[in-house]
């Protein structure tokens, strides 16, 4: 029996981790042996996983008051995150995200175990403190092998791995557990804009809230809906109250099944200023949401067709961004024309072709490694 052993930095929310926890229970599902380890514990765990994953939560997460604290605790991960992998007995090891792929590098060395990396968003934009930075360059090479999410990605990654193979596997559309009706949405019933993320810099959180007050005397009776929760909260808030949209913007926390939400929205907006392959786009044009977000070849452009099934703008363009949720929301017919062409996506993101292709990586790797 194969055995895999899963490494990221937790399960509380986030792209990153649904995917890895979601990988876990088809592997699972499919006879393997697997182990999933955070670094954080189990407690703050939001995605299901299937009863045959060993769950393992090292509770090594936590802030670091010096340089010589945070060097002092990356050791301590370091070592814990070994003894687990130790223990785990892996055929293969999977890592999840920029500075778990490096821990989990230094914490392998020179085991018998090959790592196989994910890199999980744009190197170029989400750039990682200058001692990070430097570590991956060191270790990124000493992998068997890297995933990334798109083309564009592939050409940066290989710059960081040297020789080894990198496989390119987009994101799929995975089936909600949850059927949900009128009866379950929360919050308000007003018709509404609708984004996911975390209230983060990187989502872009902020450019969406301006270009919303530039159109919101236009359209009165729609309000947005963000869900997620972050860091940014206070400042979006005080910003949607500084423009004099405080009562028509809800930043709506974790939600655990969204689908309801996106179901009765009208339609999507991604503003991020990177991202890796989102997820949450995928979902909302699943069911049935037009979509406007910005251009990035490591973002809304993979999956977004221009004036097919959603708008594409200018990246960090507010006013553009602006303009595109006017025109969508000032034309029901165009907006139903793309909401029927965006649920193609359940076809061009197929799960089970997702699911073949990390089968794909795993078994050339063991038969490579094997050979």
């Amino acid at each position: 029996m194969l055995r895999l052993t899963l490494v990221i930095h937790a399960l509380y929310g986030g792209g990153a981790e649904k995917v890895l926890a979601v990988l876990a229970s088809h592997w699972a599902a499919s006879g393997r042996r697997v182990t999933l380890i955070t670094l954080d514990d189990q407690g703050s765990d939001r995605y299901p996983l299937h009863p045959e994953v060993s769950r393992v939560g090292l509770a090594a997460l936590g802030p670091s008051r010096s340089l010589w604290g945070a060097l002092l605790a990356n050791f301590r991960r370091c070592r814990q995150l070994r003894s687990a992998i130790t223990a785990s007995r892996p055929d293969v090891v999977i890592s999840f995200t920029d500075r778990m792929n490096v821990l989990t590098l230094l914490a392998s060395g020179r085991a018998p175990w090959p790592v196989l990396i994910a890199e999980r968003s744009d190197p170029r934009r989400q750039r990682m403190p200058r001692v990070w930075e430097w570590l991956r360059r060191w270790a990124y090479p000493r992998c068997a092998a890297a995933v990334v999410q798109t083309e564009s990605m592939a050409s940066v990654v290989r710059e960081l791995v040297g020789r080894r193979p990198v496989f390119t596997i987009p994101n799929a559309v995975f089936p909600s557990p949850v059927d949900g009706d009128s009866e379950d949405l929360p919050g308000r019933r007003r018709p509404y804009l609708v984004a996911i993320g975390r209230l983060s810099f990187q989502k872009g959180f902020d450019l969406l809230i301006e270009a919303f007050a530039r159109i919101a005397d236009r359209h009165p009776d729609v309000d947005l809906k963000i869900i997620g929760e972050g860091p940014c909260r206070a400042a979006l808030e005080t910003q949607a109250t500084s423009l004099g949209v405080a009562d028509r913007v809800e930043l709506a926390g974790w939600v655990a099944q969204p689908t309801p939400v996106l179901r009765h929205g009208l339609l999507f907006v991604l503003s991020s200023r990177w991202e890796g392959f989102p997820n949450a786009l995928l979902e909302a044009m699943a069911c049935g949401l037009p979509a406007v977000g910005f251009a990035s070849d490591s973002g809304a452009d993979q999956i977004i067709r221009h004036e097919v099934d959603g708008l594409l703008v200018p990246p960090e363009d507010i006013v553009a961004l602006a303009a595109g949720i006017d025109r969508l929301l000032s034309h029901p017919e165009l907006r139903q024309q793309m909401s029927c062409r965006a649920r193609e996506v359940l076809q061009r993101f197929e799960a089970k072709d997702f699911f073949d292709r990390w089968d794909h990586v795993v078994a050339s790797l063991v038969e490579r490694l094997a050979g």
